[in-house]
């Protein structure tokens, strides 16, 4: 059973729907003051709350106290069904676009980026509204997910202000789901993709445990005191001091401004093409050891630096903006703060609350695992089973089965042959994991075929990945003309690999954020049913309603952190290794595929692995 959720007029409409789609039941409108309410009464029901954004409805629950067990994200689930491979014979992805491909993420209510929209300038330690630090495909960008116009046509009929339906979207979903090529696979993923949403808002409302005074003891460690605002701290100083010293260069040269910077390297004759630090580091010159120790503290300064403290984390809690589903194979992304990208050298700021602990888990060789699990490569899978109760390192089962001579070999190859290595270690061993792993290796080879001829390709769930754009077409097209130049095939040659490298990656990485999606909806379902500690132990310092229980703070691909009373992170630990064994069976049944993790029970974050 459904329950839409809408705006209607000042107050909120609830309409009850079917699991088919139907009305089941009475549609009213009740005030908005009351919604908390009428959730936590309805929650013993085990309805789907359904709604448009997720962010557009439960960060208020939560500030009210009420958890949401299962919800339905409209916005999320349309997206995946309207370019899901499984589902393109349907009405939904074969109607024009609607208001509902025109959706944005929305950010969280109240945070840095919902600030920023309002506010637009930018701070020292910003960052773009999507931080990917993951495979992308640029041809994407040309149009909405789902969108299956031609990029060139003009403006679809649907106003800016065309009204969204939530029930009427939903009814249309569900007969999406009834119609396509496998119903099972893409209904688990759009419950796993929903209850990811309520996860991710969950984390927010909690936030990560942040010492803001020791965060200020490693800044001030590591750059001096902090500076007054437009000053550089002291450290910065004196190693941009030395930076000018050593190239001769006048009291105006600012190191931040690279182009100046490059022009007085090249004066002085340093012979750097850029700044990126592998290529620093092959010069010999007296700049070089000033110019990267100044690099690596800038860097720190400005992501997560005092400005950082005070945007991030004024309360003592980092509260993580992340953007589900922000990444084309389905991963997360994050609105800023660096939630994706938490550097070790702040993890030390990281502390759980007094009386109370972390559970660090993260899964082992994820990708490879899925990759096996995947092509239903039984020895390839046995090569990372777990044996006599301990955990096998995949690389290391690799090496055992005869296949390649040495771990790095195996780690560089199995690395090649999901993201595409075609040159020198990688492509040494490539072909002996093929013979070694022939199914595994086959399904990564016909996924990249697929890519470069301009198919798509999908996850295990059936997430599927764009068609490449207008852009691509031309190039291949252009490389056919009866007067093309050697430069338009080799363009041409060059871009279908590229494409094929990206669909090579898409299925694997796509199918581990799959796994990872059930992980913490399976985590999320055990910590509640753990309950709430007793009234005589100490209470976290998170709000209600996870004050006194167990909750997620905190997730980054594979990788998940569980703030837990003391007395319980034992019983968290199996639970959250529970929950990876149940991700697997979801995903393959009873494949024989270990995803065995890494788990660690600690105060401090930066603890954790050692």
């Amino acid at each position: 059973m459904h329950t839409a959720i809408s705006r209607e007029g000042s107050g909120i409409g609830l309409r009850p729907v079917s699991d088919a789609g139907a009305p089941a039941g009475e549609p009213r409108v009740i005030e908005s003051s009351g919604l908390a309410q009428e959730v936590a009464a309805e929650e013993a029901s085990d309805t789907r709350w359904t709604w448009d954004d997720t962010n557009n409805w439960y960060p208020a629950l939560l500030a009210d106290g009420v958890r949401v067990d299962r919800a339905h994200d409209l916005r999320l689930a349309h997206a995946i069904l309207r370019a899901s491979a499984l589902s393109a014979r349907t009405a939904l992805a074969e109607a024009g676009p609607t208001a509902w491909d025109r959706l944005a993420p929305v950010p969280p209510p109240g945070g840095p980026t919902a600030a920023a929209l309002l506010r637009p300038e930018r701070h020292p330690g910003s960052e773009p509204l999507f931080d990917l630090g993951e495979i992308t495909a640029p041809a994407t960008r040309e149009r909405p997910a789902g969108d299956r116009r031609d990029p060139g046509a003009g403006p679809s009929n649907e106003g800016p202000d065309e009204p969204l339906d939530p029930a009427t979207e939903l009814a249309a979903q569900l007969a999406a789901l009834k119609e396509s090529t496998d119903p099972g696979r893409l209904r688990l993923l759009l419950a796993a993709e929903s209850a990811g949403a309520l996860a991710a808002a969950e984390m927010h409302h909690a936030g990560l445990p942040w010492r803001g005074d020791i965060h200020d003891e490693i800044l001030t460690e590591a750059l001096g005191p902090r500076p007054r605002p437009g000053a550089r701290p002291a450290k910065l100083e004196e190693l941009a001091h030395r930076i000018r010293d050593a190239l001769d260069a006048p009291p105006t040269l600012n190191p931040d401004s690279h182009p100046d910077l490059l022009r007085a390297m090249e004066y002085a004759g340093v012979g750097a093409r850029s700044l990126r630090k592998w290529e620093l580091e092959k010069l010999d010159h007296p700049v070089i050891a000033p110019l990267l120790e100044y690099k690596g503290l800038y860097r720190l300064y400005t992501a997560n630096g005092w400005n950082w403290i005070d945007t991030w984390a004024p309360d003592g809690r980092f509260r993580m903006e992340y953007v589900v589903g922000g990444v084309v194979t389905g991963r997360w992304a994050s609105t800023g703060g660096g939630a994706l990208q938490l550097p070790h050298n702040v993890r030390r700021a990281v502390v759980a609350d007094p009386g109370w602990t972390f559970v660090v888990a993260d899964a082992a060789q994820l990708e490879p695992r899925v990759l096996a699990a995947l092509a239903r490569d039984e020895r390839m899978a046995a090569a990372g089973r777990t044996k006599d109760g301990a955990s096998t390192d995949m690389y290391a089962g690799i090496v055992a089965t005869g296949a390649v001579d040495s771990r790095e070999h195996a780690k560089v190859g199995m690395l090649g042959a999901m993201y595409g290595g075609t040159t020198g270690v990688s492509a040494q061993v490539l072909p002996r994991l093929a013979r070694a792993f022939p199914q595994a290796i086959d399904l990564v080879e016909r996924a990249a075929r697929a890519g470069e001829r301009g198919e798509v390709v999908s996850t295990r769930l059936g997430r599927s990945s764009p068609r490449p754009g207008e852009s691509w077409a031309a190039t291949q097209g252009s490389a056919f003309d009866e007067d093309a130049g050697a430069d338009a095939q080799s363009r041409a040659r060059s871009q279908t690999r590229s494409w094929g490298r990206f669909t090579r990656n898409f299925v694997v990485q796509g199918t581990a954020a799959e796994w990872a999606l059930c992980w913490i909806a399976s985590i999320r379902r055990r910590l509640w049913a753990l309950g709430e500690i007793s009234s005589s132990a100490t209470a976290g310092l998170a709000p209600p309603p996870f004050d006194r229980r167990p909750h997620l703070v905190f997730f980054l691909h594979d990788e998940v952190v569980v703030h837990a009373p003391a007395a319980l992170g034992d019983v968290v630990a199996q639970e959250v290794r529970a929950a990876a064994e149940e991700a697997g069976r979801l995903l393959f049944g009873d494949f024989p595929v270990d995803f065995p993790l890494s788990v660690a029970v600690t105060e401090s974050y930066a603890d954790a692995k050692g």
